[in-house]
């Protein structure tokens, strides 16, 4: 541990203090002891910011701008391209201290930093193609385009469950696009974080560039609240809860800012009568306990078809006591722990609840006690018989809890029953007929802003535009043409002719 803590500079009491660049995650009245969910080893300790030193971070932050957005966008895209390079290097090291600090299981800690490295290749990419349009005008001799500037200070509110992608998603692309970032990661996860603003600072000291492109402020909801009524940060992207999210929302909104909003999930995975039942079972597996149940993106619901319903309640019932449970660091672990204690405590509270209204818990659900569980921290994943109206399925439960539901007829029922939540994040159909997948896919199918077949619900790619629908928030982050939301976008008309007529053909004429 101490060893890939201090390839990072983190071994001090305070790794905050490491560089002047962390200057932002100073205070000396309120810190954070660091623990490992994995055994409660201390990790580190923090300190949070002050208003002040907020201010000396957003300063700085819009002083870096004005050197930033005058460098060519290729040539910012090379600097992108040389994180990606120092993400290689570091891989093993950053995705060992995402388990450290996080507790999911080492291959998803490294698959996560590739995620991030694949988020540099795209926004290499992308910095050769920051297009606009060229239009027709309607006036003679005249000509209209359109093209995008940097938006600015982009703030970057992350959640604990993927400490450092989705900060990644959001930093490269706005930095190819000319904007600045300040990062308040989790409360949970800050010295991944202060781990990623070291190696963007080994590049940025290598380039010369200013240390104020990408800004790191650690800090508890009191600087989330700073970000989101600041009116020098015209856009916040925030993941994390649907209530945080709604609050965030009405922060930014008040001041007339932007937000991408990437919030709660309720996902389902729906099993049609013509399916590869293999195929599809491994997905759900993976969809409703990677992580220990804690992505936005895991499987909550699994809505089966009642010719499949007993065989597959019976497949997983065999499956869910056999998943490797334990340090999340050792090969053969499947399932790690919950972050904290209040995790474990939400996941015992949902399952009584679900009870109460009628649920039968068919496996799992269990705190394991004594040796390397004794902190308390590990639960046995449950798969629960339910209905979709419980409230308790209605919600979304940041932990490994499957819901298991039933539908008859045709799926168009099955889709109704996966649109019948508040949430619209993702979703899946495993099925061979092409015309249930194609209605799934289809204005009659899926509300959801991601909507696989064959695919399970977890595991996106950075290809596409990641983001949901209802209270999921709307946001899209990643790829496709998410870019845009970190611009500002202007309409040119250029009159090239010796006369000035106006648009509509409107008349006025004035002596001069």
């Amino acid at each position: 541990m101490q060893d890939i803590l201090a390839k990072f500079n983190l071994t001090q009491l305070n790794p905050a203090t490491s560089t002047g660049q962390m200057r932002g995650a100073l205070n000396n009245t309120e810190a954070r002891t660091v623990l490992s969910p994995i055994d409660d080893a201390v990790l580190g300790k923090v300190e949070y910011a002050t208003p002040a030193q907020y201010e000396e971070v957003i300063q700085k932050a819009q002083a870096a701008f004005t050197t930033w957005r005058k460098v060519p966008a290729p040539a910012r895209g090379e600097i992108v391209r040389k994180i990606g390079e120092k993400l290689r290097f570091y891989k093993q090291d950053l995705g060992a201290l995402v388990t450290l600090e996080m507790g999911k299981i080492l291959q998803e800690g490294l698959g996560e930093v590739q995620e991030m490295i694949d988020i540099c290749d795209f926004a290499v990419g992308l910095s050769r193609q920051l297009y606009g349009l060229t239009m027709p005008s309607e006036r003679a001799d005249h000509t209209m385009r359109e093209q995008y500037h940097p938006l600015g200070v982009v703030g970057v509110i992350s959640a604990f469950n993927f400490p450092v992608a989705v900060w990644a998603w959001n930093a490269m692309l706005a930095a190819v696009c000319g904007d600045v970032c300040i990062w308040k990661p989790s409360e949970k996860t800050p010295l991944t974080a202060l781990a990623c603003q070291h190696i963007v600072a080994e590049v940025l000291r290598e380039n010369n560039l200013p240390e104020g492109i990408f800004n790191l402020v650690i800090g508890d909801a009191k600087i989330g609240e700073l970000m989101a009524n600041d009116e020098r940060i015209p856009l916040i992207s925030a993941t994390g809860s649907t209530r945080m999210g709604k609050h965030v929302a009405k922060q930014v909104a008040s001041r007339l800012g932007r937000s991408i909003l990437e919030l709660g999930g309720n996902n389902a995975v729906i099993l049609a009568p013509d399916v590869d039942l293999q195929m599809a079972l491994r997905s759900t597996i993976f969809g409703s306990v990677g992580t220990c149940g804690q992505r936005c993106t895991t499987t909550r619901r699994l809505i089966v078809h009642d010719s499949l319903y007993e065989t597959v309640k019976q497949k997983l019932a065999a499956v869910y006591p056999k998943l490797p449970i334990g340090n999340p660091l050792e090969s053969s672990t499947l399932v790690g722990p919950l972050i904290d204690k209040q995790a474990v405590q939400m996941f015992q509270k949902t399952l009584a609840e679900v009870q109460e209204e009628g649920g039968k818990l068919l496996v799992g659900g269990e705190l394991l006690t004594g040796g390397q569980f004794a902190n308390g921290r590990y639960v046995t994943p449950a798969i629960v018989e339910a209905e979709n109206h419980y409230h308790c399925v209605q919600e979304e439960t940041f932990a490994p809890i499957l819901y298991l539901l039933r539908y008859s007829g045709g799926v168009e029922n099955a889709i109704a029953l996966q649109n019948g939540v508040k949430q619209g994040l993702s979703s899946s159909i495993f099925t061979l007929n092409v015309r249930e997948a194609e209605t799934f896919l289809s204005y009659m199918g899926s509300d959801c802003g991601i909507a696989n077949v064959n695919i399970g619900t977890s595991g996106a790619e950075i290809g596409g535009a990641f983001g949901g629908e209802k209270e999921t928030g709307g946001g899209r982050e990643s790829g496709s043409d998410a870019w845009k939301a970190y611009m500002r976008r202007q309409t040119n008309t250029i009159n090239y002719s010796a006369q000035l007529p106006l648009a509509q053909g409107i008349q006025f004429d004035v002596e001069i």
